[in-house]
C-alpha cells in the first residue's frame, strides 16, 4: 500500500483570525464529508487539527483548509507534522485548551449577514424582529471578547443561558448557528428598551416595541442615544433642522460634521455620490463611515454638514439599526454618543450620566460591552488613473486584526501620540492595533487609553519589555509611558513615527526616504518641526 493510501494522523495548527468566525464547525463539517475521525479546538495560538484516514483524503482535508474556510476567516498558516494513528472513530469538536502563550487572532465585529436578516424581517420566524440576531458568519466578536480561546464563557454573552431550541441549534453540525457563541433568541438572549433619562420607560402607546416606539420619537424630533455594538450613539431625524441644531448646540460640538445612516445603498445615492469602490465598502462586513461627495439639493439639514462638500454615510450594521432605519425610513444623524473631545460612553449608567443632557431618550440593552468602538471612517482617494480606500479613523470592524511585521519585535507597546490618539502592542511578528481613542485631552478619554492598553495587553498576553513614546514631554500618552516603571523606554520623533508606520503597513523594513507633511512635532533638537524628508 503507498503512503498516499496508508491510514495515517496528522496534527495541523492552524493560524490567523480563526477563533470566533466558525471555523471549528467549519473543520468539523469538512472532516464528516471527508469521512475523517479525530478532533478540532480552540487554543491560545488559533485552532488545533487532528485528523486520521486514508493518506490520499487527508492530502485533500488539507489542500481544502483554507480554501474553502467561512467568510469571516482568514488562514495566514497552517503547520502540520505526523503523528501516530490511535484508531479513533468519528470527529468531534472538543472542549477549549488553556495554558499556552497567546497568539491567537480575535475577529472583529461583523454586520449583519443576509441570511440573518431574513430571519429578522421574516413574521414566521422565531428571530423576527430580534435586535440581537446572529450566527456563525455574523455579529459582534471584537466587543464582547473578554479572554481566548474564543468561548461563551469568556464573553459578555456568560450571563445569558441558551434555551433548549437555541442549543439545539448550537450543537447541531447542519445548522449555521453550530457552536456560535453568541447564539440568543428572544426567549433567552439580550432585551431592549427605552427610557427617559430617569430610567422610566417610555413606550409609545400602539408601538409593537421598544424599537417602533424609538421611531416614533425620532419622526417627532426627539434625540435618541442608542447603544449599539461597541457603545452609544446620538441620533435624530437628519432632516430634521431643529433636532440636529439642537444636537449640535448641547453636544458642544460647533461645526465638525454629523455621521449620517442610511437604510440601503439606494437611500445613500440620494444624498452623495456612490462609485463602485464606495457601495463596496458601504455594503462590505465592516460597515465603515464611508466620506462621499454630497449631491446638491440633498435632503438633510444645514446643520448636519455645514463647513463641508463631503457627508459621512454608513448602513446599519447590526439588527437593531436594520429594525430602526426600516421602521422610520429616512436617513438619521448616527453620531458618537459622548460630548465634544470625551471618548464615546459605553457602559448603560455611564450613558444615560454623560448623555442625559444631550438625549430626550435611550434605546438600551443588556448585552454588556466590552471594548468601546467607534465607528470607522473612510474616504475612496483616486490619484493617477487608479482608486483605493484610504482609513481615517480605523476601529469598529476593522481592529483588532494584527499586521504582520517585517522584522522581528520583543515584547513592546507604542503609545501614540497626543490627537486622534490610538496605540499598538507588537510581539514576534504579529502587531495589534488598537482602537480609535480620540484627543488625550481630559480624564475621561486618558481612562479609555488606559482600558484600552490594558485589554490588549491581556487579550494577546503581552507583557511590555520596551515602551515607545512620543518625544514631546507635554502629551499625556508620554506620561502615560513614564509611569510603567522597569521596562525600556524609547522616545520616539513625532514624524519618525509616520515613516516607520508607511513602512510596516507596506512589509517593509527599511532603509527608506519618506516625506513626512504632518503639522508640527517636536523635534530632538528642541526645535518644532513642520515638514522633512526622512531617512530611516
Amino acid at each position: 500500500m503507498t503512503l498516499a493510501g496508508a491510514r495515517r494522523r496528522v496534527r495541523a495548527r492552524i493560524g490567523g483570525t480563526v477563533q470566533g468566525v466558525g471555523f471549528r464547525p467549519y473543520v468539523f463539517k469538512l472532516a464528516a464529508r471527508l469521512e475523517l475521525s479525530g478532533f478540532v479546538l480552540n487554543d491560545e495560538r488559533g485552532v488545533l487539527v487532528e485528523v486520521e484516514g486514508e493518506g490520499a483524503i487527508i492530502d485533500r482535508f488539507l489542500e481544502c483548509l483554507p480554501a474553502e474556510a467561512p467568510p469571516l476567516a482568514t488562514v495566514e498558516a497552517v503547520w502540520r507534522e505526523e503523528v501516530a494513528p490511535t484508531g479513533e472513530l468519528g470527529f468531534r469538536i472538543v472542549a477549549s485548551a488553556g495554558g499556552g502563550e497567546t497568539s491567537a487572532l480575535v475577529a472583529p465585529d461583523s454586520a449583519t449577514c443576509a441570511d440573518c436578516l431574513t430571519e429578522l424581517f421574516d413574521p414566521t420566524d422565531r428571530r423576527f424582529r430580534y435586535p440581537f440576531t446572529n450566527c456563525t458568519n455574523c455579529g459582534p466578536r471584537f466587543t464582547i471578547v473578554q479572554g481566548v480561546p474564543y468561548d461563551r464563557h469568556r464573553t459578555t454573552m456568560a450571563g445569558f443561558r441558551m434555551c433548549r431550541p437555541c442549543r439545539a441549534e448550537y450543537d447541531d453540525p447542519a445548522d449555521r448557528r453550530f457552536h456560535a457563541q453568541p447564539n440568543a433568541c428572544p426567549e433567552c438572549g439580550p432585551s431592549v428598551r427605552l427610557t427617559d433619562a430617569s430610567g422610566a420607560a417610555a413606550d409609545a402607546a400602539g408601538a409593537g416595541d421598544a424599537i417602533e416606539a424609538a421611531a416614533w420619537a425620532l419622526r417627532d424630533g426627539a434625540i435618541v442615544a442608542i447603544k449599539g455594538l461597541g457603545g452609544f450613539h446620538l441620533a435624530c431625524r437628519a432632516g430634521d433642522e431643529r433636532a440636529v441644531a439642537a444636537l449640535r448646540s448641547r453636544k458642544h460640538r460647533e461645526a465638525k460634521p454629523f455621521a449620517l445612516m442610511v437604510g440601503s445603498v439606494e437611500a445613500a445615492r440620494e444624498l452623495v455620490e456612490v462609485g463602485q469602490l464606495e457601495e463596496a465598502l458601504l455594503t462590505g462586513r465592516e460597515r465603515p463611515i464611508v466620506l462621499c461627495l454630497r449631491r446638491a439639493g440633498a435632503p438633510v439639514a444645514h446643520e448636519v454638514a455645514p463647513r463641508s462638500r463631503e457627508l459621512g454615510v454608513m448602513l446599519p450594521y447590526s439588527p437593531l439599526h436594520h429594525l430602526l432605519l426600516a421602521d422610520i425610513s429616512v436617513p438619521l444623524v448616527m453620531t458618537s454618543g459622548n460630548l465634544s473631545d470625551e471618548p464615546i460612553a459605553y457602559h448603560d449608567a455611564d450613558g444615560v450620566h454623560r448623555l442625559a443632557e444631550v438625549a430626550d431618550l435611550f434605546l438600551q440593552h443588556d448585552r454588556p460591552i466590552q471594548t468601546r468602538t467607534d465607528d470607522s471612517v473612510l474616504r475612496v482617494v483616486r490619484a493617477g488613473g487608479r482608486q483605493r480606500a484610504l482609513p481615517l479613523r480605523r476601529s469598529r470592524g476593522y481592529v483588532p486584526g494584527g499586521l504582520e511585521l517585517p522584522v522581528e519585535a520583543p515584547p513592546l507597546l507604542a503609545c501614540g501620540a497626543e490627537l486622534k490618539s490610538t496605540f499598538c502592542i507588537a510581539k514576534g511578528r504579529r502587531a495589534w492595533m488598537g482602537h480609535h481613542i480620540g484627543d488625550l485631552r481630559n480624564y475621561e478619554t486618558l481612562r479609555a487609553y488606559r482600558e484600552g492598553i490594558g485589554h490588549f495587553e491581556r487579550l494577546f498576553a503581552v507583557d511590555p519589555e520596551v515602551i515607545a513614546h512620543d518625544l514631546h514631554p507635554d502629551y499625556l500618552s508620554t506620561a502615560y509611558a513614564l509611569e510603567r516603571a522597569g521596562v525600556e523606554l524609547v522616545a520616539v520623533q513625532h514624524h519618525h513615527a509616520h515613516l516607520a508606520a508607511c513602512l510596516a503597513e507596506h512589509g517593509e523594513s527599511g532603509p527608506a526616504v519618506g516625506a513626512i507633511f504632518d503639522g508640527s512635532g517636536l523635534g530632538p533638537d528642541g526645535t518644532v518641526w513642520g515638514g522633512e524628508l526622512l531617512y530611516g
